[in-house]
């Protein structure tokens, strides 16, 4: 079964800073807040609700 490819369309960040933010929070068991910090150190402002969205919208089904 073949999966339709992902659509980063209307989206405000770049789908590196997106895939980004998915492999951080299946690859390691960090919180969101942790997630946002270690986001921030590299210069990417986002909301830990952000992130909670983008992981549920694209992160593994």
């Amino acid at each position: 079964m073949s999966s339709a490819p992902i659509s980063y369309k209307r989206h405000r960040f770049l789908p590196q800073i997106i895939a980004h933010v998915v492999w951080l929070c299946n690859r390691f068991s960090l919180s969101l807040c942790v997630i946002e910090e270690v986001l921030l150190e590299r210069s990417i402002t986002l909301l830990h609700e952000v992130i909670r969205e983008l992981r549920f919208k694209f992160g593994p089904a």
